[in-house]
């Protein structure tokens, strides 16, 4: 009888997300255990339960899902994991905290697919505005957009040290040159995405980031996504089902909450699948996510 298939879930938090417990089942685990007020210290104990309790057939059919709101401890959380295996006593490590690394990666890699049909270009030597920059999404945007060789600056909204250290928190771990401004009043919105050709809205759910009037100040503005679904959207002109619509009074395009939720469904789902498919354990973030939303919008 073949080793039923377990993804064991671990959080932070006080809940786990029945997004990604039903995610994870839909996907082909026949159980999805909860793990919540996780710390870091408990991962390395909960790694080697999990392993040495199944033998090397069992550990190709076990998982976990690393969950939470913050995406330095999610990826701390998966150093950890990957330390505690003892080959070939070893599983395969998703890391996906709210949601967000999928999310951001069927972001990015919607823009770029705007880019590439509606412009004739891609991301290299952009220029990009994130706002909503101290949030799990700004954090792995900026991540994939400065590997693509764009110029991603975050934006915060309560003034330059908490997004300064997530932007430092970026290039010490990554080697980018991620960028950061204060976003706290409109005069300072205004001039930064008068200076971007794209704009990356991550910020809060029904919280208004920026105005029409705004964005017809930037000359340069080619993309506009918004993964706020909740009204009013996090970008005036931007609705939740555009994709690559043009935006009013400008050259720019839009892309909205449901057309990047589309993708990144799709890339939860197939990233769960991989892990189920193979024999040899998988470590994957939000740059295996964006491999794999870049073909799914190819």
């Amino acid at each position: 009888m073949a080793h039923p298939r377990i993804l064991h879930m671990i959080t932070p938090l006080k809940h786990m997300s029945p997004f990604d417990v039903n995610m994870a089942l839909d996907a082909g685990y026949d159980a999805a255990i909860p793990y919540t007020n996780v710390t870091i210290e408990d991962v390395k104990g909960l790694v080697q339960d999990a392993i040495f309790s199944r033998g090397p057939e069992g550990v190709k059919r076990t998982g976990m899902f690393i969950a939470g709101k913050r995406a330095v401890e999610a990826l701390d959380m998966m150093d950890r994991a990957k330390q505690a295996m003892v080959p070939p006593f070893e599983i395969s490590v998703f890391s996906d905290p709210a949601g967000s690394f999928t999310t951001a990666a069927a972001m990015v890699a919607c823009v770029k697919q705007a880019l590439r049909e509606k412009f004739s270009t891609d991301l290299k030597g952009k220029n990009i505005a994130i706002y909503g920059g101290t949030g799990v999404v700004g954090f792995a945007s900026a991540v994939i957009a400065a590997l693509e060789g764009a110029t991603a600056t975050l934006i915060g909204y309560d003034g330059p040290e908490r997004v300064k250290k997530f932007a430092e928190d970026i290039n010490q771990r990554f080697g980018t040159n991620v960028g950061y401004a204060d976003g706290s009043t409109e005069e300072q919105k205004t001039e930064l995405v008068g200076n971007a050709d794209i704009v990356f809205a991550a910020g809060p759910a029904g919280r208004r980031l920026l105005t029409l009037d705004q964005l017809k100040q930037a000359k340069n503005l080619k993309v506009v996504t918004d993964v706020n679904a909740v009204p009013p959207s996090g970008v005036e002109g931007v609705g939740v089902n555009d994709n690559a619509v043009p935006i009013q009074g400008t050259k720019a395009v839009a892309i909205g909450a449901l057309a990047v939720g589309n993708i990144k469904y799709k890339t939860e789902a197939e990233l769960f699948d991989q892990m189920i498919q193979s024999d040899k354990p998988l470590y994957l973030d939000f740059r295996d996510a964006y491999v794999l939303a870049q073909k799914l919008t190819a």
